[in-house]
């Protein structure tokens, strides 16, 4: 079975993104996400699974059901990772820009 370590990737299959909303309104076991979905149970298991792999949820015990929950901190990498684009397309705007008024200041003399 394929490792998915990037959370876009594992984000890019419709299902998968299904189930990550579903959790994002808390916390649900295999079970109840797969009452909601129209995949079967053990299909859930397997999104889940590279969800897991991803880091964008976690999961717990609670009696014999598993818990899965979103993870804050694969969704802060995964936020970290968008934001470093941001920040480079910020600072090549201001590097264009402090270039375009130096221009300006030496046609001005």
């Amino acid at each position: 079975m394929e490792t998915y370590l990037d959370p876009f990737d594992a984000l890019g299959d419709r299902t998968r993104r299904t189930i990550f909303e579903l959790l994002r309104r808390g916390p649900q076991a295999v079970a109840d996400l797969a009452a909601q979905m129209p995949v079967s149970r053990p299909a859930v298991s397997q999104h889940l699974r590279v969800l897991k792999d991803a880091g964008l949820v976690a999961d717990r015990a609670e009696g014999n059901r598993r818990v899965y929950a979103v993870s804050p901190e694969g969704l802060e990498a995964a936020r970290a990772y968008i934001e470093s684009f941001w920040d480079g397309a910020l600072a090549e705007f201001k590097r264009v820009v402090v270039e375009q008024q130096k221009e300006e200041e030496d046609d001005g003399d």
